[in-house]
């Protein structure tokens, strides 16, 4: 697709307006009346419609929260009325929303306004002076909670004991800290305790407790199954946090032009906060929910509890709230813990052991489950990390697709970085979703632990160009707070189409042949988005009817160098028409 980048040919081809609904019913005597006046229009824009028909026009009208008209200045400013507000863009970019597809923005929220964060690259001295002082601010007995430490950083830094180091700063205090994948944990003595772990508990199924050398007793480090075990033991939050949480998460989303999220994998009393946030009024984003099966897959062969989540469904649907999806976990992440499922073994590790990952559900149950979940209209979404992952998950779409011919529902498989050959043509031909992140897209410490583990494969990762070429559905997410500092899409916006990291100067790349174009990677953040959400019919392109969902930019991302995209500061955000976020101007 070509994109189009001159204000000369922003317009062309935008000559005809748009009026399709605004013309009101009739009076008694059947004479149409006059339309209706628009309560907002923008003018002198570039603005990017992502409707092939007219891509770029000048102008916008909105009425009531939708769209009512687009086109050329002198045609959409005939809808004015008295009281409408007239906004001149004075060159600027208007486009629709973006939509994170994949985010726990919840569990990012709540860690970053209660927990003990450090940044990945914290070294054992530095996380050592950052977990004083949450020691000296948490009380005696409470949790700690946080992380994220760097996927290598146990081969990286010589800790014989994790549970020992951190049980000489913390005492009695219960910690538990995520990676920077957000798969497994680094846990104290205490909080061992509290989850009832000790020499003579046998790892969980899809989970392993590193143990000290020469004995059984756990030495800190929780993989997988094994940190969930004791993430459980972690008593609920106050509502209170959760209602703070929610809105930290509108606030940080709208700052940065989006309107959309997917909680990647929703516990209930996360979507019960969202779900409470609309009824009061105070919610202005989307948000689509995926249930968690976590606690109902503690062993493959476990079929979940269909009816548990349609009672979870039922309850806290609200109109902002969808709840119509359920996320499962094929398997873990391919990197040092060697917990994705691979069709070929990994490197040895350190023991020189050969492993492939596991699978944490039974092919077999996997396709029962889909099959059931898509006869009741339920969206899935497979993490699935390993080609093998990818593979088995595939093959229970096609399962549902064979039980329920006429279903239209498409079904995600998450982190498709890794991908059999044979098996990319079968994302078009289900009707799947590969469902990426972005932001990972170059040379980085992640990127860096893959290749440690998988060796020459981690550097051919995130096949995109192929499977847009193949006609494959793509959608896109932060994932964050994994891996990444913040919900910011920008930076995977530029990523997409440099393979570079957008953030240090530098020339490397990573698997360059999949780059893709501006175009392409702004349909996948917002038409993309629209659709894995399931409200493509309602937002994700500036065409009459839609919901007026748009972000105003301060520069047109065709016009400038590719490597500014990242710094993009979004100027405005407006929700079914209503400004949600406006920009402070910078001191002068």
């Amino acid at each position: 697709m070509p994109e189009i980048g001159s204000s000369t040919h922003r317009c062309a081809g935008a000559r005809a307006i748009v009026l399709g609904v605004l013309f009101a019913a009739g009076a008694s005597s059947g004479a149409a009346t006059r339309p209706q006046p628009a309560d907002l229009i923008f003018i002198n824009g570039g603005v990017y419609t992502q409707d092939a028909r007219q891509p770029w026009v000048e102008a916008v009208a909105v009425r009531q929260g939708r769209i009512v008209a687009v086109g050329m200045n002198a045609g959409v400013q005939e809808t004015a009325g008295p009281k409408t507000t007239v906004v001149d863009l004075k060159g600027r970019m208007l486009m629709s929303g973006l939509i994170d597809d994949h985010v726990h923005a919840m569990e990012g929220s709540l860690a970053s306004l209660y927990d003990c964060l450090f940044p990945s690259s914290s070294t054992p001295e530095e996380i050592r002076r950052i977990l004083q002082g949450c020691v000296r601010h948490t009380p005696s007995g409470a949790w700690i909670g946080g992380g994220r430490w760097d996927s290598s950083f146990f081969k990286n830094y010589s800790i014989p004991s994790p549970r020992r180091w951190l049980d000489d700063i913390t005492g009695n205090r219960p910690l538990l800290w995520r990676d920077d994948t957000g798969h497994n944990a680094w846990v104290n003595s205490a909080a061992l305790r509290r989850a009832g772990v000790d020499a003579k508990t046998p790892d969980p199924v899809g989970g392993q407790f590193e143990r000290e050398p020469g004995s059984t007793m756990p030495d800190g480090l929780a993989l997988e199954a094994a940190a969930e075990r004791v993430d459980h033991a972690i008593p609920a939050r106050p509502a209170r946090q959760y209602r703070e949480a929610v809105l930290h998460t509108q606030r940080m989303a709208h700052g940065f032009g989006i309107v959309g999220l997917k909680e990647a994998d929703a516990l209930t009393p996360e979507i019960a906060a969202y779900s409470r946030a609309d009824r009061r009024h105070e919610l202005h984003l989307y948000v689509a929910t995926c249930i968690s099966t976590l606690a109902m897959q503690d062993r493959p062969g476990r079929v979940v509890d269909f009816n548990a989540i349609d009672r979870i469904r039922d309850e806290y649907r609200t109109p902002l709230v969808q709840t119509d999806f359920v996320k499962f976990y094929l398997d873990g992440v391919p990197t040092s813990a060697r917990t994705a499922a691979m069709l070929e073994p990994y490197l040895p590790d350190e023991n020189g052991r050969r492993v492939k990952g596991d699978l944490h559900v039974d092919p077999d149950v996997l396709a029962r489950d889909l099959i059931e979940l898509d006869g009741r209209g339920y969206t899935v979404k497979m993490h699935a990390a390993g080609d093998r992952a990818i593979r088995v998950g595939l093959d229970a779409i096609a399962a549902a697709r064979q039980a329920h011919p006429e279903s239209d529902l498409r079904h995600e498989l998450a982190h498709a970085g890794f991908i059999a050959p044979e098996d990319l043509p079968r994302f078009h031909a289900l009707n799947a979703v590969a469902e990426l992140s972005p932001v990972i897209w170059y040379p980085s410490p992640i990127i860096d632990a893959v290749i440690d583990a998988v060796g020459d494969r981690g550097r051919q990762y995130w096949p995109m160009r192929s499977l847009l070429e193949s006609g494959a559905r793509l959608a896109a997410g932060s994932d964050w707070p994994s891996v990444v500092e913040s919900m910011d899409p920008w930076g995977g916006v530029q990523a997409m189409i440099t393979r570079s990291d957008p953030y240090h100067a530098s020339s490397a790349t990573l698997w360059p042949e999949q780059a893709i174009g501006l175009a392409d990677a702004l349909r996948i953040y917002t038409l993309g988005g629209a659709e894995g959400i399931r409200r493509v019919s309602e937002t994700g392109s500036i065409v009459v009817g839609k919901s007026a969902d748009f972000v105003v930019l301060d520069r047109n991302l065709f016009e400038i160098p590719v490597t500014d995209i990242k710094s993009e500061r979004v100027q405005e955000t407006y929700f079914r028409g209503r400004r949600v976020y406006r920009r402070a101007a910078a001191p002068k």
